[in-house]
C-alpha cells in the first residue's frame, strides 16, 4: 500500500502535562511542520477553555470522525486505548501514548488487526526508551535473547494501583517495588511504565511476558528519573544504557520525554497497516 502524505490534522486525546505540551507546540510550531489541530478532547472539557479555541474542543469523543484527523495522539490513559483504539484505527492513524494498554494480548491483537485491515498505522512513541530502534533491529534479526529495564523514581512520581506506595516517607531511601515480567507490571503501574511497554513491543519475540521490568522508589532522586536498560543478544553480545531524565518532584513524565513525543509525532507519516516504533 502506498504511504499517505505526512499528516496535517492532529487530534489530541488527553490534556494532562504531555497533552498540553503537544497542543501548545502544534499551535506554535505546527504550521512550520505542516501540522494543525483537528480537535482536542479531555475528560474534563472545561479545562480546555483557556487554552484551545472553542471550535477545536471535542466534547464527545465518539464523534471524532467528524473532525477528519490524519492522526490521533492518545496521551490520556490506557482505558482510552481499550475503549476507542480499534475505532480510531478504523478511520485514521493512531499514536498510542499509553502502550502499557497493549499488555492485554486480546487488545494488542485487535489493534494490530484493525491497523492491517484499514491500512492505518499504530505508532508507538519511544518516550524515555533509549535505543528502541536498536532493540527492534536485534529482535528482527533473530538475535535478541533477553531484555530487562529498571525505572527508578522519587516515590512522589509513581501512580500505582492498590495504594502500593502509600506508606513512603522522605527518610525511606531506596525500595524495590516490583521485579518481574512487564506483562504483570503494566496493570500495577499503567501510567509509569510506558517506556517498558514500548520496549516490549520493540522486542516482539520476547513480548510483554518475556521482558523483565523493575520499578524502584528512591527518595534520593529529587530531580530526575533513572532508566536502565540491559540487552542481551546471541554470541555474547550485550549492551547496558543508563538514562537520567530530568523531572520535578511528583512528575510522572520526565521533561526530556516531552520533546521525544514531539519528535515521534513528526515521524507519523502513514506507514500503512502495521505497528511502527517512532
Amino acid at each position: 500500500m502506498t504511504d499517505r502524505c505526512p499528516p496535517s490534522r492532529v487530534g489530541v486525546v488527553g490534556f494532562g502535562h504531555l497533552g498540553q505540551f503537544l497542543v501548545d507546540h502544534i499551535q506554535k510550531e505546527g504550521p512550520g511542520a505542516g501540522l494543525s489541530l483537528a480537535f482536542v478532547w479531555n475528560r474534563s472539557a472545561e479545562k480546555l477553555t483557556d487554552y484551545v479555541p472553542e471550535e477545536l474542543i471535542l466534547t464527545n469523543l465518539a464523534e471524532f470522525t467528524d473532525r477528519k484527523a490524519d492522526v490521533i495522539v492518545e496521551v490520556c490513559h490506557p482505558c482510552i486505548v481499550k475503549d476507542f483504539g480499534v475505532q480510531f484505527l478504523s478511520h485514521t492513524n493512531l499514536m498510542v501514548g499509553s502502550p502499557s494498554a497493549l499488555a492485554n494480548p486480546q487488545l494488542d491483537q485487535a489493534l494490530r488487526l484493525a491497523a492491517k485491515q484499514h491500512g492505518n498505522t499504530l505508532y508507538i512513541p519511544s518516550g524515555a526508551l533509549w535505543g528502541g530502534q536498536d532493540i527492534q533491529r536485534l529482535n528482527d534479526s533473530g538475535s535478541l535473547r533477553a531484555l530487562s529495564i529498571r525505572m527508578s523514581k522519587h516515590p512522589s512520581c509513581f501512580r500505582l494501583a492498590d495504594g502500593l506506595l502509600s506508606d513512603w516517607s522522605e527518610e525511606e531511601g531506596r525500595r524495590v517495588l516490583f521485579h518481574g515480567s512487564v506483562a504483570e507490571l503494566c496493570p500495577i503501574a499503567p501510567n509509569n511504565v510506558n517506556t517498558m511497554a514500548a520496549a516490549a513491543i520493540a522486542a516482539s519475540t520476547l513480548g510483554f511476558h518475556g521482558v523483565t521490568g523493575e520499578i524502584v522508589s528512591d527518595t534520593a532522586l529529587a530531580d530526575h528519573h533513572l532508566v536502565e536498560v540491559e540487552v542481551t543478544g546471541s554470541g555474547g553480545f550485550s549492551v547496558k544504557t543508563e538514562r537520567r531524565n530530568p523531572a520535578k518532584l511528583g512528575a510522572v513524565t520526565g521533561s526530556a520525554t516531552y520533546r521525544s513525543f514531539w519528535s515521534s509525532l513528526l515521524v507519523c507519516k502513514g506507514h500503512g497497516g502495521r505497528v511502527y516504533l517512532c
